[in-house]
């Protein structure tokens, strides 16, 4: 994350700039500086989940109840000293970091193998150097923060900005993390998350000042450094040959240094001795090989400026200028991060696209966004019509196109064209208590204060057309309420991280194939428009991570066809609406999400909380066509299940208690190995349930409830069964250009294909595991 190699530098060349501070004096500090104000650091969450995550158990599925006790005493300790923590997420993954992600993913599965390869051999789990964070947790932390009370966002954009803006804007005592992007960032102080002791509250702050000192470098030129050396936007190769031409003509290269510290002070003082030269940008364009990169590595350096922040390697004009024809030209403030982006009007579309500054004309630019690459070209102006046009092309009709762009929304897809929508909604209200102003609301979840959800957007390129809906949709998941929900609705293309999954044993399917009818229902219900009409719904673009997928290209998956008592209703109706019985048309549609519908009399029977945990059961026990006897991945595919009931819930506009799928209420990874090893071994339920006869009552009401069910779908379960292989052929998956394509099936055709099976090498698969889930919840 972050710099490449700029971690390094900073622990073993300049270890002065790390100081260590404590956070109850610099907040007494900062009391004294502002009187009545609150101390507040703003925690990068997803830089923080592997030192939250401290139970002994991790490869099982994660102690929830452990890592939930964690979490609360982490915030306690804060606000113990009268600090304020506010949390953000990684929202959606921007098109120009979508390689780096890609390229994480595939490192992560081979820490994955190695980490099955070390429990086939030894036979327990490995040491923490081999940690790897439960599946799910991102997601559940969330959730979590928000149930203790505390102020969480997802970001619409890349985190590390929002979490930066935020940071300069509110004049915040400092941002809390791991990611060296923070050093680069001209905003509040920068806190290590690793070097962080919760006893004492001391930890160490890395002084971007000092950083500079040891440079010879402004603060303003460290994002140009930092796109040198590479980061998530700019691939560390770009600039190799640049980098080691530099270091050929550093004259004082230090012994002491390592070769990669040594690169750094060679790139910084060429960037110095260039910017003692006045000469600026233009110098190292001539210098620089930019070529077709030269609009990727702008906006790599542009990435780092916050609001109000000027670069001094730009050209830059006053606001308002007229240029190409005299276009207007604004400045265009995102709704949520205000990251001020220059905009023209385009005289003949009368639609604003962003601007850039050709850097050998000294000339304002268009932009357009190539669909291919995700990269900002500029347009160039037609000589026979006088028009802008963009120089990017259609990959398959060759012909040249335009997308618009807002600055708050990174992925440009040609869908549908949102018009300008004026109406401020009054996010967070409960429908419950204000029956006069009906939301999509969890009720389960404390509400916050009204969002400002930001200036009118113009004409915003989404998957919908409704402007309420996507507005609605944006607010929760701004708030962190629901998920994937905004992510499919405004850009069409979701992305799943990896689970704990064995690459190399094929017998049980990867919970990307296992929920994926579950999506392509969702999709349905989302882009449908209502009615249940999946042809003219769009295909979604996932990025999932599964053995065998090199995740060059998203799987664009088709919406599959819900079948709902009465008909698929619409978004606003199970939103927005208050209306007598539409709490039961949102239990029908998240039912028909999982096609369950026959079940619910059987899952109303269970009651809650244990009606979501029995719908996933009986979801899971109907699909897989057989279970293989390894808690570890069974273990994920639970979690990952339950992930997948929060999207379906929050699709569905909250039919069921949030809390009744949250892992600290249901799960415990280690209990649930525990119990399955003594379920293979043949132990009796009453041994599993440590002769507890309340427990053994419940377990058995929950079996009943799952059997019915699933006698109900033509599944019947028995304790015991031979396993023979009756599938051939992949998951529903067609190669169609260089994407695959799903459109899924349904369960009346016999059975899902999940992969190439093979001959089974069990005489017989124990199916009790997965109901011993019940009691382990209990």
């Amino acid at each position: 994350m972050g710099v490449r190699g700029l971690q390094g530098f900073v622990g073993s060349s300049c270890p002065h700039i790390c100081t260590v501070v404590n956070f109850k004096d610099l907040a007494e500090q900062h009391r004294s500086r502002h009187p009545g104000g609150t101390p507040t650091i703003v925690v990068d969450a997803m830089c923080c989940l592997r030192y939250w995550y401290t139970p002994d158990s991790w490869i099982c599925g994660g102690q929830w109840r452990e890592y939930f006790s964690a979490l609360r005493e982490f915030v306690k300790t804060f606000t113990a000293v009268g600090i304020k923590l506010i949390f953000f997420f990684d929202g959606m993954v921007e098109q120009n970091k979508r390689d780096e992600w890609v390229k994480r993913r595939l490192k992560n599965n081979r820490e994955i193998a190695r980490i099955f390869h070390y429990i086939k051999s030894n036979k327990e789990q490995p040491g923490r150097n081999m940690f790897f964070i439960p599946s799910g947790l991102a997601v559940f932390t969330r959730f979590a923060l928000k149930t203790l009370g505390q102020e969480t966002r997802c970001s619409l954009q890349e985190a590390d900005y929002e979490v930066a803006s935020y940071g300069l804007q509110n004049d915040c005592l400092g941002i809390l993390g791991e990611d060296t992007d923070y050093l680069i960032y001209d905003t509040c102080p920068y806190f290590s998350i690793s070097e962080l002791c919760l006893d004492s509250l001391d930890t160490v702050m890395l002084c971007r000042e000092k950083l500079c000192q040891s440079l010879g470098l402004g603060l303003s030129d460290l994002p140009l450094l930092a796109c040198l050396l590479g980061n998530d936007v700019i691939p560390e190769g770009m600039f190799e040959s640049f980098r080691y031409k530099c270091l050929s003509s550093y004259t004082s290269v230090r012994e002491n240094f390592d070769k990669k510290g040594n690169i750094i002070l060679a790139v910084a003082d060429h960037i110095a001795k260039v910017r003692r030269l006045h000469q600026g940008e233009k110098k190292l364009e001539e210098i620089l090989p930019l070529g077709t990169n030269k609009a990727l590595f702008y906006k790599g350096v542009a990435s780092y400026l916050l609001p109000g922040q000027r670069s001094p390697w730009f050209f830059q004009k006053p606001e308002g200028v007229i240029t190409l024809d005299k276009p207007v030209v604004s400045m265009i403030s995102g709704p949520e991060s205000h990251w001020e982006v220059p905009m023209c009007t385009d005289p003949e579309s009368k639609q604003e696209v962003p601007m850039c500054t050709d850097p050998e004309s000294g000339r304002d630019v268009p932009v357009c966004t190539d669909p291919e690459s995700g990269q900002d070209v500029p347009m160039c102006t037609d000589p026979e019509s006088g028009r802008d046009v963009p120089v990017c092309t259609d990959p398959e009709s060759g012909q040249e196109i335009s997308l618009s762009s807002d600055p708050e929304f990174k992925q440009e897809v040609p869908m549908c064209m949102r018009s300008e929508s004026k109406q401020k909604l009054p996010v967070g209200t409960n429908p419950e208590f204000n029956p006069e102003a009906p939301m999509f609301t969890n009720p389960e979840i404390k509400q916050e204060d009204t969002i400002n959800t930001g200036p009118e957007m113009k004409q915003q390129v989404t998957m919908v057309s409704d402007p309420e809906i996507l507005q609605v949709a944006r607010a929760h998941h701004v708030q962190a309420e629901s998920y994937l929900v905004y992510n499919i609705l405004s850009s069409g293309e979701v992305e799943c991280s990896n689970s704990l999954e064995d690459e190399l044993d094929q017998a049980l399917p990867s919970q990307a194939f296992v929920y994926r009818p579950v999506r392509q229902r969702v999709y349905s219900l989302l882009l449908g428009g209502g009615g249940g009409d999946t042809s003219a719904c769009p295909t979604v673009k996932e990025w999932f991570v599964y053995s065998g997928n090199p995740l060059r290209h998203p799987d664009l998956v088709r919406p599959l066809q819900m079948n709902i008592p009465g008909g698929t209703p619409s978004l606003k109706l199970l939103w927005l609406s208050q209306e007598p019985g539409v709490q039961a048309r949102r239990l029908d549609t998240l039912l028909a999400c999982f096609d369950l519908s026959s079940s619910r009399e059987e899952l109303q029977a269970v009651g809650s909380p244990f009606e979501a945990l029995c719908c996933l059961l009986i979801y899971l026990f109907v699909q897989l066509d057989h279970v293989d006897p390894r808690a570890v991945q069974l273990g994920s595919l639970l979690v990952r299940g339950l992930t997948t009931l929060v999207l379906v819930n929050s699709a569905c506009g909250f039919p069921w208690k949030t809390a009744d799928f949250m892992p600290w209420n249901l799960f415990d990874g280690k209990l649930f190995h525990q119990k399955y090893l003594q379920s293979e071994k043949g132990c009796t339920v009453e041994v599993l349930v440590e002769q507890n006869r309340s427990r053994l009552t419940k377990f058995q009401a929950l079996k009943s409830a799952v059997c019915r069910a699933c006698v109900k779908e033509n599944r019947p379960i028995s304790s015991r069964r031979h396993w023979r292989p009756h599938h051939s052929g992949r998951w529903g998956r067609q190669e169609s250009s260089s994407h695959r394509t799903s459109s899924g099936h349904s369960r009346s055709g016999q059975g899902q294909h999940w992969r190439d099976q093979g001959p089974g090498k069990r005489s017989g698969v124990c199916l009790t595991p997965a109901l011993d889930i019940g009691c382990v919840f209990t």
